[in-house]
């Protein structure tokens, strides 16, 4: 079973850079679809961001496609995620989240199996 951990959340002031890494627990991250996702308070699950485990092709969600970069460590055991121009809307709980093996393509919505606990990132000044 994969287990991952974020890190990199607290407080950010608007305009800086969201700077999140996904790291695995006693497995490599590149042969698995991973993505990155937001819940806010009283909001629905929002997609980030997707990389894939056969080649590292990536897609992005329509709302911060503009802003987002998802990208793989050499060693292949962290996915990282950055965010430019924050505000206080990109306040939320950010997760990753890895698909089942049998299915390395990215997606951004499909089924992905195992979940971190989710980092905090509070945008305000």
């Amino acid at each position: 079973q994969v287990q991952l951990v974020e890190s990199g959340g607290g407080l950010v002031q608007p305009g800086g850079t969201l700077r999140l890494s996904c790291i695995a627990s006693g497995t490599r991250l590149d042969y698995y679809a991973i993505a990155w996702f937001r819940l806010a308070p009283g909001r629905e699950r929002e997609v980030l961001s997707c990389i894939s485990g056969i080649d590292s092709t990536t897609l992005n969600g329509d709302s911060v496609k503009a802003r987002v970069r998802i990208s793989r460590d050499g060693a292949g055991n962290t996915v990282f995620l950055e965010m430019d121009s924050l505000t206080p809307d990109d306040t939320a709980v950010y997760y990753c989240a890895a698909a089942p093996l049998t299915v390395r393509h990215c997606s951004l919505y499909q089924e992905y199996q195992y979940w971190g606990q989710g980092t905090q990132v509070t945008v305000s000044s």
